[in-house]
């Protein structure tokens, strides 16, 4: 089994190894039309020198060290297979309701100053219409993969309406907890990576929005 499958969904599997163990510093754009309706999702991801390079000498196929495009696609196809049945990571709500996510066509991996970037774009299932408060987000809920925003400025919306407003959240995790009590459960508190709650200590955007202005 390629490593980066082990790193990215295998880990789930694994209850001793609830923290995490790969690292990625993470880019969203929340692209949105003229009828104020969110249209895509552009995510990209740049990962840990050391997963990087578990992901170069698992993929160099000719052993020069260097991933070329045949073998780009193939991370990235790995990728994007290993991550469906995570949603890939997202956290879309609107009013605190799930929001269906279509999967991307595609996975584009590149490889730069010895680092795995990967690159890809999601679209709402059903029209999402900014109105009242949707949220946005990336988490593992393994806990084996840390992925998060490391800056406010890598959280954007391309053309927000001036009716809404733009909040960065990053939930303090105790506060979390006592916030969510009623909804942890005992299972968690003894094996959070068999559940699905990592989504309440992840870093989001939040838009409130109100009105048609």
């Amino acid at each position: 089994m390629p490593a980066v499958v082990a790193a990215l969904c295998v880990a789930g599997a694994i209850p001793a190894l609830a923290h995490p163990h790969v690292f990625a510093e993470a880019n969203l754009e929340v692209s949105v039309d003229a009828d104020r309706n969110v249209v895509a999702l552009r995510h990209v991801w740049r990962f840990d020198d050391l997963f990087s390079s578990t992901v170069l000498l698992e993929f160099d196929k000719n052993a020069d060290l260097v991933l070329d495009n045949a073998e780009l696609e193939e991370v990235g196809a790995v990728i994007h297979e290993s991550l469906a049945e995570f949603n890939y990571f997202q956290i879309v709500t609107a009013g605190g309701k799930d929001v269906e996510m279509l999967a991307p066509d595609r996975i584009m991996a590149n490889f730069e100053d010895n680092q795995l970037i990967v690159l890809f774009e999601s679209r709402p299932a059903k029209p999402l219409h900014l109105d009242g408060q949707l949220d946005f987000g990336i988490y593992d809920p393994t806990f084996y993969t840390a992925i998060d925003f490391y800056e406010d400025k890598n959280l954007i919306v391309a053309d927000l309406p001036e009716s809404c407003t733009r909040t960065v959240v990053r939930p303090d995790p105790d506060e979390a907890i006592a916030a969510n009590q009623q909804s942890l459960t005992d299972a968690f508190f003894e094996d959070p990576s068999s559940n699905d709650y990592s989504k309440f200590f992840a870093t989001r955007l939040e838009l409130n929005c109100s009105g048609e202005g």
